[in-house]
């Protein structure tokens, strides 16, 4: 037994490379994935048990809190694999010549993945968007659902999740309905035929905008006169929420089914494109008509 203690002793100390003047060992790969794993453990414990229920007693909004545990998570892991591999005896100096080597190499290969890093680190920073909100990036409209380093998680009113990289967020325009006043305004076109009531109109429409309860009393809606179309007087409804920020796509179609409902309940016309055509008499034209069969001409 002694003999095999003995053996198995010396294989896990023998160095099978060595990193600058540290010798790597089967010992010491082992503690170092032990290390490293009791690292993101810990890591997990100290958001969940302690910085959750510290930042939950301050005052910070949501979005806030969750933003500074994601960086003080991220910046734990760091200064555990630091300690990690100190307590190992690996010499970080003697990496500094191999690492810059690397990284020169991963940094052109790993361009996109670096730059959604460094925009996550900026996200979670400077929080343009954050947790609930309602954004719209590149062609995909949702609610945020989950933001990481590397990307965000935005699902959609069809419940999809839909993975945006965060270099989307910086590099290109985004549109946040929640950021800052969750308050949006929605304007919704509506054409009547010429010779309607403009006032009866405007009235019917105020009146229609108050009866819903998503719409806010204060800001109160409007109607306003757009322009004289061409087969239209074009009108605007107005209005404020808050509540379907999440289902605008919703929100407008319970606005236009309850708009042609009551338009035809008091009697005011929709129209449809049309032209109208003015024939302008004048000189009956003279035709002269051709013989069916000319005779040739006689020598």
């Amino acid at each position: 037994m002694n003999d095999f203690l003995s053996e198995t002793d010396k294989w896990l100390h023998h160095p099978l490379f060595t990193i600058g003047h540290s010798e790597v060992t089967v010992f010491g790969i082992t503690g170092l994935v032990i290390l490293l794993v009791l690292v993101l453990i810990s890591e997990k414990l100290f958001r969940r048990f302690v910085l959750r229920r510290v930042l939950g007693r301050t005052q910070l909004d949501e979005s806030v809190r969750y933003g500074v545990e994601r960086i003080a998570g991220y910046v734990f892991i760091l200064l555990g694999i630091y300690v990690t591999l100190q307590v190992v005896g690996i010499d970080l100096t003697s990496l500094a010549v191999v690492a810059g080597a690397v990284g020169v190499g991963l940094g052109f290969g790993l361009q996109n993945i670096f730059s959604n890093f460094v925009s996550g680190i900026i996200i979670l920073a400077e929080r343009p968007i954050a947790l609930g909100d309602r954004v719209e990036v590149g062609g995909v409209a949702g609610q945020v659902a989950k933001i990481s380093l590397r990307s965000t998680t935005v699902v959609t009113n069809d419940n999809i999740s839909i993975i945006v990289p965060n270099s989307q967020f910086i590099s290109e325009t985004v549109i946040n309905w929640s950021h800052g006043d969750p308050k949006v305004q929605f304007r919704i076109p509506i054409g009547v035929a010429y010779g309607s009531d403009t006032e009866k109109l405007k009235e019917t429409l105020l009146a229609l905008a108050k009866e819903n309860p998503h719409v806010l009393a204060q800001p109160g809606p409007s109607v306003d006169f757009i322009e004289f179309g061409e087969s239209s007087l074009n009108f605007e409804l107005g209005v404020w929420t808050h509540d379907m920020v999440r289902s605008p796509r919703r929100f407008r179609s319970d606005l236009n089914f309850a708009i042609d409902h009551k338009l035809r309940e008091v009697g005011i016309e929709i129209p449809f494109p049309q032209r109208d055509l003015h024939v302008r008499s004048g000189l009956p034209l003279v035709v002269q008509r051709l013989p069916a069969d000319p005779k040739p001409p006689q020598s």
